[in-house]
């Protein structure tokens, strides 16, 4: 038994067509009109950079948000900023870091917002103390972690809400300000980790969440680590590519470079960089170019590369609390945009992971959002094998001179001890 299958029959015929000078036939005429339709919105040279490389840098706020509790007269400086992963919304937490800053009946809440809605949060956060550092989950969009000033731990599920789904207690937790909250890349996505002034670092498994899995001694000459001679941590730098390793930055200026999977504390820093004469308040390693990471302190940025420890390869000058883009490939004195933000220093910059949208969050308690021009934000042809080239280069300059060094010590020294020995024979 076949299938029937009603079809409309087409008719076929032959015939010619006259085209006399002069114009085309009424009906080739339409025909051709259709080929004119073009879509406005289509972007039809995305391969070239030529316009991208002519355009000049421009940065222009396309949003802003205030703190909520400011209209009841609380002054709260935004103390971090976090994107989340899907792009669309953002955790902002306010917390005032100078010492016994923090008036008694202070709110403690902080807000998560969608990006193009200031007026209204989505989330309102309900922590037990001021959330000082707060980060979302690369794995879940609604798992959100953060440490609090009075050295607690939490974690939230933005989808039931604003208090808490797990919270350390006092006895267990840091003794002091928690600076930094960065998840662990593993197979379960439920592990972050926390540093704090108090020398301490901690890892957490939301699913116990009751005491850290482990601990980390910031004492960069003790075998067993010592809590008395721990540097405070400021800053944390972790990337996923690099599961084993990770950075942490100090008040005391150094950065120290650890193995995750090591044992013993002495086996775990396995270098340290001494980066700034005062606190290190930021450490981001570079996602294009691993080795190479960059350090913020003393008014200014440094690069640095994993090779070389005494020393940074690269540095911008003083900063004064304007938003700076600087072009290191191009000029190295000057940044090549200048942007004021507010009458008020800023406290923390986050940039989006597509690199188009910057949040910048003000000791006033306003956050912007930057949009950044594409020659900000798009790389241009060539660019990588330019900045690797520059890299390598200031890498190998910096190790001759660090070579350099080494030589005229090491005379010195031996000149120092032969001076010792003469005078001994007199």
């Amino acid at each position: 038994m076949s299938d029937l299958v009603n079809t409309v029959r087409a008719d076929f015929v032959s015939q010619g067509m006259n085209h006399c000078e002069g114009g085309w036939p009424k009906m080739m005429e339409s025909c051709i009109k259709q080929n004119n339709a073009i879509e406005i919105y289509e972007e039809y040279f995305t391969e070239t950079d030529e316009a991208t490389d002519c355009e000049e840098p421009k940065a222009k706020t396309v949003n802003l948000f205030r703190d909520y509790e400011s209209c009841n007269g609380w002054n709260r400086p935004v103390s971090s900023i976090a994107w989340c992963p899907d792009g669309e919304r953002l955790a902002i937490t306010y917390c005032n870091l100078e010492f016994q800053a923090i008036q008694p009946g202070t709110p403690k809440t902080s807000f998560i917002f969608h990006i193009d809605d200031p007026t209204h949060p989505d989330v309102i956060l309900n922590p037990p103390f001021h959330v000082v550092s707060s980060e979302f989950s690369p794995r879940d969009v609604n798992l959100l972690a953060g440490g609090c000033y009075n050295g607690q731990v939490c974690w939230w599920d933005g989808r039931k809400g604003g208090k808490p789904e797990g919270e350390i207690s006092l006895d267990n937790s840091h003794t002091e300000p928690v600076y930094k909250t960065k998840w662990v890349s593993s197979k379960t996505g439920t592990e972050f980790f926390t540093a704090s002034t108090d020398g301490m670092v901690l890892w957490w498994d939301i699913r116990k969440f009751v005491e850290p899995l482990e601990s980390l001694i910031l004492d960069p000459c003790g075998d067993k680590g010592s809590l008395s001679k721990a540097q405070g941590a400021s800053c944390i730098e972790y990337e996923p590519t690099i599961p084993t390793k990770f950075m942490v930055g100090t008040e005391q200026g150094n950065v120290f470079s650890c193995n995750r999977k090591a044992k013993t504390s002495s086996e775990r820093i396995v270098g340290i960089y001494k980066a700034h004469f005062g606190p290190v308040y930021a450490l981001e390693r570079n996602p294009c170019f691993p080795k190479n990471f960059l350090t913020v302190g003393d008014w200014c940025a440094r690069i640095w590369s994993e090779d070389i420890k005494e020393s940074a390869i690269m540095w911008t000058s003083v900063q004064d609390g304007v938003l700076d883009t600087w072009d290191i490939l191009y000029q190295q004195r000057t940044p090549i945009l200048s942007t004021k933000i507010a009458d008020d220093p800023i406290n923390c910059v986050k940039i989006h992971e597509q690199g188009c949208l910057v949040a910048i969050g003000c000791n006033n308690g306003s956050t912007s959002i930057i949009e950044l021009s594409e020659s900000l934000s798009v790389s241009q042809k060539n660019e990588k094998a330019s900045v690797t080239a520059m890299f390598e280069r200031e890498t190998r300059r910096e190790k001759i001179l660090e070579a350099r060094n080494k030589e005229i010590r090491l005379k010195e020294k031996t000149k120092g001890i032969l001076g010792l020995g003469g005078g001994g024979g007199r």
